[in-house]
């Protein structure tokens, strides 16, 4: 090719390259986002589930679309990301919705009813039981629409000064709990206390309550809530799963380009992934390493199970007839759970009851 004609056509390609470029940056605008957490960064799994996720963001829109998060603290308190959210402080958070049980106690059902569902059970309800559908019609609301993130999977039943015998040990007891799960505590006598994460040891230590539920072992490791209170307990009855949200504004949302919604949505699919396949592998170690510094492993007794699901079914039979989206969840919720139920017990139950049985033998 000839020199002039070479340069003709190059001409032609940069010229279109120079046309190209500004369509392509409309496409994929620049957009920065301030992300508010509930979480400390002490805690590397609930927080770096988040760090994951603004990086997922980036990733996948070619670093056009930037998320900085922040821990608790650093924007709002760990317990105010809805607030900030809602106002348009931030234009997204992460949290457990069931911290906002207050405003209505229906939020409940995004983090975990009370003797509701597992890890597994509930993301396919909120999925595949229009969970999330009814979720974010009590959202908007609050001008905020939510996107489901990473699970603890099911969680302990906290760290007690001393040992429960039966309920006459829940009277009086102060006891910080996360959520709705409070009512139930109170109900049967204890009194609840909510207290975020990064306050919780100090209260612990100062004997300003007496139990505290976090998470589990490795988080709870973390915290050192071991060194203040011995009696460790299971199962944590009120969270069969700690369903984690990404919260966003709806106003900012609706102005994003529809890729940039879709990433955001991977990227929550795929912090799920990471936040309850890291606590499913750290967890194992960690409870060993709590009872080797002195945690005295126990389960709850049979009449404090039994005692707290008959408050937890007489709370939620007053709830559905006073709170239509309480009433809505509760019914949809119930009715997946039974149908759920009937299958686990026949494959997953058998399975995991014979392979624990085995796990001696090998």
């Amino acid at each position: 090719m000839k020199r002039r004609e070479f340069l003709k056509v190059g001409g032609v390609g940069l010229a279109a390259s120079a046309v190209a470029a500004p369509a392509v940056a409309q496409s994929m605008p620049e957009v920065r986002w301030r992300l508010a957490a509930s979480w400390p960064k002490a805690l590397d799994t609930l927080y770096g589930g988040c760090e994951f996720f603004c990086k997922r963001v980036a990733e996948i829109t070619d670093n056009r679309f930037q998320i900085q998060p922040f821990a608790a603290g650093e924007i709002v308190p760990g317990l105010q990301v809805l607030d900030a959210v809602s106002n348009g402080t931030v234009e997204i958070g992460n949290t457990a919705l069931y911290y906002y049980w207050g405003k209505n106690p229906a939020f409940t059902f995004g983090t975990s009813l009370p003797f509701g569902l597992n890890t597994r059970q509930h993301i396919s309800w909120l999925q595949w039981g229009g969970g999330t559908d009814l979720l974010n019609d009590l959202l908007k609301e609050y001008k905020c629409i939510g996107i489901p993130t990473g699970s603890t999977g099911a969680q302990m039943g906290g760290w007690f000064r001393k040992e429960i015998k039966s309920m006459a040990d829940f009277q009086g007891l102060k006891f910080r709990v996360g959520g709705f799960a409070g009512t139930i505590i109170s109900k049967v006598g204890g009194v609840p206390q909510q207290i975020a994460g990064g306050d919780i040891y100090p209260a612990l230590e100062k004997g300003t309550i007496d139990a505290a539920e976090w998470v589990g072992p490795y988080d709870d490791e973390k915290l050192g809530f071991v060194k203040v209170a011995k009696f460790y307990y299971y199962p944590g009855w009120w969270e069969g799963t700690g369903q984690g949200h990404n919260v966003v504004n709806m106003d900012k949302w609706s102005a994003l380009p529809k890729h940039y919604q879709a990433a955001i949505q991977a990227a929550s699919e795929d912090t799920f992934t990471w936040v309850t396949g890291k606590y499913d592998a750290v967890n194992p170690p960690a409870l060993k390493r709590l009872i080797v510094a002195g945690a005295q492993l126990r389960p709850f007794p049979q009449e404090v199970l039994e005692a707290c699901y008959n408050a937890a079914n007489e709370i939620y039979a007053d709830l559905s007839k006073s709170n239509p989206h309480f009433g809505k969840m509760y019914s949809s919720l119930s009715a997946y759970r039974n149908e759920s139920l009937a299958w686990m017990q026949v494959a997953e139950l058998s399975f995991d009851t014979f392979m624990m049985r085995m796990r001696t033998r090998t």
